[in-house]
């Protein structure tokens, strides 16, 4: 499977920036190290995202109230 690529713009001073970070690591680019970056960052926003609305929640606790289990 073919990967599709895009480009963005970032500031030349961050890009420097960038290349300063990841000298030394295992890191080939700017481009691969700003993608890892991004994609632990999207991760991290749907780990912390609600499982359910605060609807569904109050729903959940008045069902489970009378069914007994919580007061």
């Amino acid at each position: 499977m073919e990967k599709e690529f895009t480009s963005v713009s970032i500031p030349t001073s961050l890009y420097k920036k960038i290349e300063e970070k990841i000298k030394g690591t295992e890191i080939s680019s700017v481009s691969s190290y700003v993608a890892k970056i991004l994609r632990e960052s999207l991760a991290r926003e749907e780990d912390n995202k609600e499982v359910f609305t605060p609807e569904e929640e109050e729903k959940i606790k008045e069902r489970l109230k009378a069914l007994g289990y919580i007061d």
